[in-house]
């Protein structure tokens, strides 16, 4: 339980706690890259999370670090869902964005000017299942309740779907709802399986309604590949490559302190209204392995689940031809050497 004063810290001791935590390095880290690189082309950069998403955490704290890197305008366009900010970040109404490594591939694969740029983490959703659903197998002729066909969480049970064998377009029956009527039509039984995404599995959990199918955080071979990676607006990345390369290394440091420290990180998605219950949230920050960014080789994410999605025919494209389009590892691998990855 979280005490009174716990309740009462504000965002300014909150922002002061990080920098206290990080100093040393952060410091470290400006001074070398103030010396070692110019100042940013622009001082304003526009960011595009999802609402109510609180795996993208780094994102929002990135606040702080974005303006040691010297961005002195740093706005939040906040979408209702993945499909409005793809395309804010691919009309230019966003420069940098993140969201589930396949829905960025099928922007890709269509043609959008996106330029995915590193990992974030490897994993959120959680496939939850009735008794009667112990295995991806057993979803064949049963009904899984979606947002919508096309989503993060579609798009993402569907490559399980096709790894298993199981087409998802013919034997799986998918329906849409909101996810609160979602979750509530599967606790009363109407659906077999409900695709989750934070804070849904931490509040199934504590309800003790159904039980997890597979954890993308824990289950090979998902676990071993990034669920949620950061992409960037193309044109920006070609006009504005110094600011691109200092909001990626302030977003991966805040990747970093969600790591270290998760029960401030909770506090702050809570006091900035980005989402309501603090102990979902701090479950949630926990369980995600924010770290590992530092380990895993986006590109290989990439070609995985290119190909899971060229098997179901949402892409056409080849594995080859989504990294040679719609990936941009240059910043990335200097971050890695630079932050000791």
């Amino acid at each position: 339980m979280i005490n009174e004063r716990d309740k009462s810290l504000s965002r300014r001791e909150f922002l002061s706690a990080f920098t206290v935590v990080g100093a040393a390095g952060v410091l470290g880290l400006q001074r070398e890259s103030f010396a070692a690189e110019p100042p940013p082309e622009t001082t304003k950069l526009r960011l595009v999370p999802i609402r109510g998403a609180i795996c993208y955490a780094p994102f929002y704290i990135a606040e702080e670090f974005l303006k040691g890197e010297g961005f002195t305008d740093v706005e939040y366009v906040v979408a209702g869902g993945a499909t409005e900010g793809e395309k804010l970040l691919a009309s230019g109404g966003g420069d940098l964005h993140v969201g589930f490594s396949g829905r960025l591939i099928i922007r890709v694969d269509a043609g959008d000017p996106v330029a995915i740029l590193s990992g974030l983490h490897p994993g959120c959703f959680e496939l939850f299942g009735t008794n009667q659903i112990r295995a991806l197998r057993d979803l064949k002729g049963r009904t899984v309740a979606v947002t919508d066909l096309g989503s993060g969480r579609h798009v993402f049970l569907s490559s399980m779907l096709i790894y298993v064998g199981l087409n998802p377009r013919k034997d799986v029956n998918f329906v849409t709802h909101p996810a609160a009527e979602a979750m509530r039509l599967f606790a009363e039984g109407k659906v077999d399986a409900f695709m989750t995404f934070p804070p849904e599995p931490q509040e199934l959990r504590a309800r003790n309604i159904g039980h997890v199918v597979v954890n993308m955080m824990m289950d090979r071979p998902w676990s071993q590949y990034f669920c949620c990676v950061v992409a960037a607006n193309r044109d920006f990345v070609r006009k504005n490559p110094v600011a691109t390369r200092r909001a990626l290394r302030a977003i991966l440091k805040a990747s970093d302190d969600c790591a270290r420290d998760p029960e401030r990180a909770a506090r702050f998605l809570v006091d900035k209204g980005y989402t309501k219950n603090y102990e979902y949230a701090l479950q949630a920050l926990k369980d995600i392995p924010y770290r590992k960014w530092r380990e895993y080789d986006p590109e290989d994410t990439i070609r995985f689940y290119s190909l899971r999605l060229q098997e179901v025919g949402m892409i056409k494209a080849t594995p080859q031809k989504i990294i040679a389009n719609g990936t941009d590892w240059r910043f990335l691998k200097e971050l890695k050497k630079e932050m000791k990855a």
